[in-house]
């Protein structure tokens, strides 16, 4: 169910609300401040607040054992653990929320920090043992920069972008601007902004589309010495055709926070490249997640109770 279509919960009175499989304690509380009643799942059960590692097979399980579910709200922005199933239930008249948005400053913050590691060679020179000038560096002030997605962080991104007057491209997958972007793009042409760009950017959910939508031509579009940081989800990017581009000394630095595959094995030659920063997919800051999931629930179990509009919906036909 897309944004429009599931606005405002109406049903939320007459059932209860299970979070499950693990009754996290701060997101029971959101429920309880918003006024929603926690209760096992069950036959009244009526929202699935999912707060587990756990993705899709017990997800079914769960709306099977209470099949008056009404609304679910899942815990991650991305919702790829659930894909395989997700499908099954287009048109289900059910509400279905994600964590989309959620953890846009603290990524966008992290995106922000691996780019500019990068363009300044600082993983070069946290490795070096002893005093070696180089000049390699480069600035992001005025750069062209590309960001893949057009969501939350995306949006972050652009605000923390703007002190440094970049030119800022953004590939999305439908049409229309972004505000604070110079130009805003479909998929279809990330070629052709990425070129002669300084630096791109992945933040988008991980589709059909996206997947393996930054390949070796775009790569090989990208300015001499660009960095690419990936914040998004692995499998947009390459990796084959990234360790190419960057073994060939055209790329000048990777910052991954998310890998293909993932976690990258030990002895993968990401790992010994002098020029990449990989971090194991921590962009989300983990000691304010549960806070901001938390405010999440909080306002998406009011919305259930019909006194707010849903934040986060998922069109289970686009895939996020």
């Amino acid at each position: 169910m897309t944004d429009a279509s599931a606005a405002r919960g109406t049903s939320g009175a007459r059932g209860t609300i299970a979070v499950v499989p693990d009754a996290e304690p701060g997101l029971v509380a959101a429920v309880e401040r918003a006024g929603g009643v926690v209760a096992p799942l069950g036959g009244r059960t009526r929202g699935i607040v999912w707060s587990g590692s756990s993705g899709g097979t017990a997800l079914v399980e769960a709306l099977r054992r209470a099949p008056g579910v009404e609304w679910v709200q899942l815990p991650w922005a991305g919702i790829d653990p659930f894909a395989e199933v997700l499908p099954s239930f287009r048109g289900d008249g059910r509400v279905w929320t994600s964590g989309k948005g959620v953890y846009a400053v603290p990524v966008a913050e992290h995106a922000l920090t691996l780019t500019l590691a990068l363009l300044r060679r600082l993983p070069r020179r946290v490795r070096a043992g002893e005093w070696r000038r180089d000049h390699a560096s480069r600035s992001l002030h005025g750069a062209e920069v590309v960001i893949v997605g057009a969501g939350g962080i995306a949006t972050e991104l652009l605000r923390l972008l703007a002190p440094f007057g970049a030119r800022v491209s953004v590939v999305r997958r439908s049409g229309g601007d972004v505000e604070g972007a110079a130009q805003t793009v479909t998929l279809d042409r990330l070629g052709e902004v990425a070129t002669g760009a300084d630096a791109l950017i992945v933040a988008a959910a991980l589709t059909s589309e996206t997947h393996g939508a930054v390949d070796a031509e775009v790569l090989a579009a990208l300015a001499p010495g660009a960095v690419v940081v990936n914040v998004g989800r692995g499998p947009i990017v390459d990796t084959v055709a990234l360790v190419a581009a960057l073994d060939s000394g055209h790329l000048g630095g990777v910052g991954l926070d998310v890998t293909d595959p993932e976690p990258l094995p030990a002895g993968h030659p990401l790992w010994s490249s002098t020029d990449c920063v990989i971090t194991p997919h921590v962009a989300d800051a983990m000691a304010t997640t549960p806070a901001l999931l938390a405010a999440r629930v909080e306002h998406n179990v009011r919305a259930f109770l019909g006194e707010a509009e849903f934040v986060g919906c998922i069109d289970l036909d686009a895939g996020y």
